[in-house]
C-alpha cells in the first residue's frame, strides 16, 4: 500500500507540470524514477518512452502506466496513471473556471511567455538525455538524421517513422550478429 501511495504522489507531482505536455515531464520522470528511486534503468525508461510515443495517448501518461505496472501490476498502472492525470484535471478545471477573467491581463500573458520558454528547455533537456543514451554509433546517428528529416520535412506519419526505425535496428543487429 505504501508503494502505491508513493506511485500516486510521485506521478501527481510530475503531472503538476503539465504546461508543456508529455515531453516536458520526461526529464522529471527520468530524474525521479531512475536517479532517485532506482525503479528503472535509463535503458528501460528509453524503452518506455519509445513504446509510450508509439501507443495512443500522452507519452508521459503512458510512461507512468508502464512504470506503475512494472512496480505493482495492474493496480500500480492504474494508480500511477491516476496520479499523472489528477493535477491536469484540477488545473484545467480551475483554468476553465477563471481564465476568461484574467486572460487579457499583461502579467498573465507574460507568465505564459515564460512558461513556454521553460517548457522548450525541458523538452531540449529530454532530447539531450535521450540522445546520450540511445545514439551511440554511426548507425544511430543515421537513424536519427533520417527520422528527423522525414518527420520535420514531410507529412509521413511518425508511426511509420518509428516502425521503419525499429525495422532498421532489427536488420542491422541481425546482420551484425550473423557477421560474428
Amino acid at each position: 500500500m505504501k508503494e502505491l501511495w508513493q506511485l500516486f504522489i510521485i506521478f501527481c507531482r510530475i503531472g503538476g507540470f503539465t504546461f508543456g505536455g508529455g515531453y516536458a515531464m520526461l526529464p522529471m520522470i527520468q530524474k525521479e524514477i531512475v536517479e532517485k528511486r532506482n525503479w528503472a534503468t535509463d535503458e528501460e525508461i528509453l524503452d518506455y518512452y519509445a513504446i509510450g510515443q508509439s501507443t495512443p495517448g500522452i507519452i508521459a501518461v503512458n510512461t507512468a502506466t508502464f512504470i506503475g505496472y512494472k512496480r505493482k501490476g495492474i493496480i500500480g498502472a492504474i494508480v500511477a496513471t491516476a496520479g499523472m492525470v489528477f493535477p491536469s484535471l484540477v488545473i484545467i478545471t480551475l483554468i476553465a473556471a477563471f481564465f476568461r477573467n484574467f486572460q487579457d491581463y499583461a502579467i498573465v500573458k507574460h507568465a505564459f511567455s515564460g512558461i513556454r520558454v521553460a517548457v522548450a528547455v525541458l523538452i531540449l533537456n529530454a532530447i539531450i538525455k535521450m540522445w546520450k543514451n540511445s545514439v551511440k554509433d554511426w548507425k544511430g546517428i543515421t537513424v536519427f538524421c533520417v527520422a528527423f528529416a522525414v518527420t520535420a520535412f514531410t507529412n509521413i506519419s511518425p508511426v511509420i517513422v518509428i516502425v521503419a526505425s525499429a525495422a532498421f535496428g532489427i536488420i542491422i543487429n541481425i546482420k551484425r550478429i550473423e557477421a560474428k
